[in-house]
């Protein structure tokens, strides 16, 4: 291998390790979201402190458009090396001081409070890391392999979330259940100062983007980003393009297959935790590598072609897809071992009281291929009888078989193959959208919109709808009539469905994508 591409390699290892690890970050959030309800909101309605610790996670979504604004503009003031290191330092210090919070119990409405502001912090940061990272990269990438060489840096956000649930794990497994739940959840933040710490090390010896030094030492830097990248009707038409006819279906592709199924597997299929937790790991690893293979297909076919692709088949495929995941683990599907369900009913008093009672019915049950079925339910009765008693906490666990968590696995792939289409080649499709001058800034706003908002909010959005129809359905079986949704589980998907299908017609009449040219 010659020097200069030993030079280039360093170069996206390098950028690629510092977004890995800010995007292993912004990602260890969501992916103990079930946990972290239970520790920073009230307890006493367990679907609300879900839905509120969703909403939070999505909060550092939204405020990623402000932070690629103020961290797009300084880049093309100063710099892309700089900023991005600023980033990775904020980051890294929001994320270990979230493993510091005490809990609701100890501290009330201050914990979820101090988490809002510090995810909020998170979100500035990232919004002004991934277009540091990514145009860093691009600029100097030869115009042939740039899809490729880009690629990389696309494969940080999924190999950061693969990282996460991996750590995740491994922390489960090394401690009781009980020890996990009482300050186990904390060591994934706390472990983010270690690598952050390795990352800044690695990305102080960086040198600058070689356009950006050209640039700057001929005077042809922006005096204003934010006036010539918006301000400036032609340019701001693009931005708006790579908006509505890129990122805002790229988007909500990404979170669908990779947080939303996740979310799927847990909450709505009631899947152990460690169970879905494996299923994503192996559908993301076996995922992952066409990152790379989409992005260098970009550099021989174009970007738009591929990434449009992505888009539509997920808009025809997504709930096929989701529902076959449903109905595999869907124990009406299967038949009950004879004599196999128990029942065991305890009762205690609530916990700091001593008039209050607590009622917990635990009900097992196996089937015949193999799964097996678990649901606590607890309910408390208030000795002052004029109180309306909190709503019962019900929690089923399916523990499902090897097979059924190789079909679920193989469903995974087939959406993590949606996501690497239509994300493989976007970093070097909004590089080659904008000038060197204000490149940082205009292609971080229109990703981070269209990740931050329209994706980031995908979760929550997606989660509510399920409710929604869930509800409507309980209420219509109240009155008996029909039931409003046949598949009130499917609801959810609406969202990314219709922001796809939008964008893929907006993509496919406006978009051009035959430049190719990075230099202006």
């Amino acid at each position: 291998m010659s020097e200069k591409k030993q030079s280039l390699g360093y170069i996206i290892g390098a950028s690629s390790v510092g977004t890995l690890i800010e995007w292993y970050d912004f990602y260890i959030f969501g992916s103990l979201a079930t946990v972290l309800a239970t520790k920073f909101f009230p307890s006493d309605n367990q679907a609300a402190a879900f839905l509120n610790t969703l909403a939070t996670f999505a909060a550092g979504f939204v405020v990623r458009p402000f932070g690629a604004l103020f961290f797009g503009r300084l880049g093309d003031l100063i710099g892309r090396k700089y900023t991005f290191m600023v980033t990775l330092m904020l980051m890294g210090g929001a994320t270990f001081a979230i493993g510091l919070i005490p809990s609701y119990e100890t501290i009330g409405y201050l914990a979820p409070l101090l988490v809002l502001i510090l995810r909020l912090l998170q979100g500035l940061a990232l919004g002004g890391e991934y277009g540091g990272a990514a145009t860093y990269v691009a600029e100097h990438s030869p115009a042939e392999k740039r899809g490729y060489w880009t690629s990389w840096i696309q494969t940080t956000a999924t190999v950061g979330l693969f990282i996460s649930l991996g750590v995740i794990m491994l922390t489960r497994a090394s401690m009781s259940k009980e020890a996990f739940d009482e300050y186990g959840w904390r060591i994934p933040f706390l472990l983010s100062s270690v690598m952050v710490f390795v990352s800044f090390l690695i990305r102080r010896n960086m040198a600058e983007s070689p356009l950006f030094a050209k640039a700057k030492a001929e005077g042809k830097t922006s005096s204003n980003p934010l006036k010539e990248s918006f301000g400036n009707k032609y340019n701001f038409k693009f931005v708006l393009l790579a908006l509505f006819g890129a990122t805002m279906g790229q988007g909500v592709v990404w979170y669908t297959g990779q947080f939303y199924a996740q979310t799927f597997l847990l909450k709505i299929c009631n899947i152990d935790d460690i169970q879905a937790n494996t299923i994503m790991m192996w559908g993301l690893l076996l995922g992952t590598p066409l990152f790379i293979i989409f992005g260098s297909l970009s550099d021989k076919i174009g970007r738009k072609g591929i990434m449009l692709a992505g888009m539509l088949l997920a808009v025809i495929c997504y709930r096929p897809i989701f529902d076959k995941i449903y109905q595999t683990v869907n124990v009406k599907n299967k038949e009950v071992v004879a004599g196999s369900e128990k029942i065991d009913i305890a009762k205690s008093l609530v916990p700091n009281s001593t008039v209050d009672s607590l009622t917990t019915t635990t009900t097992t049950r196996e089937y015949a291929d193999g799964t097996k079925f678990k649901e606590v339910k607890k309910v408390t009765t208030l000795a002052d009888k004029s109180k309306e008693s909190p709503k019962p906490d019900v929690k089923k666990t399916i523990t499902i078989t090897d097979s059924d968590k190789w079909t679920l696995v193989l469903m995974v792939f087939c959406l993590v193959v949606f996501v690497t289409m239509a994300y493989g080649p976007i970093a070097a499709f909004l590089v080659e959208m904008f000038p060197t001058k204000i490149r940082y800034t205009s292609m971080s706003l229109p990703y981070h919109v269209g990740n931050g908002i329209f994706g980031g909010l995908l979760p929550a959005i997606a989660t509510f709808l399920v409710t929604q129809a869930g509800d409507a359905n309980k209420k219509a079986e109240e009155l008996g009539q029909a039931a409003t949704y046949a598949k009130p589980y499917l609801e959810g998907l609406n969202y990314p469905m219709l922001i796809a299908g939008v964008c893929f017609v907006i993509g496919l009449v406006f978009i051009n994508g035959k430049d190719k040219s990075v230099n202006d």
